[in-house]
């Protein structure tokens, strides 16, 4: 077994994770995270999260 996938996943977020120290209110620390969840939602279901976004 191996948990490869979560840790790619994961590693996403821990890499922005110093960006969300910048956000200036938490409104705009949940707009980040939602953001980048919508992206990663994107990348997992194979779609280009730019296409996906700008529709």
């Amino acid at each position: 077994m191996s948990n490869n996938n979560a840790e790619h996943l994961a590693k996403s977020f821990v890499v922005s994770r110093k960006n969300f120290l910048f956000s200036n209110t938490p409104k705009g620390a949940d707009s980040s995270e939602l953001s980048m969840s919508i992206v990663e939602t994107a990348k997992i279901n194979k779609i280009d999260p730019f296409e996906y976004i700008h529709i």
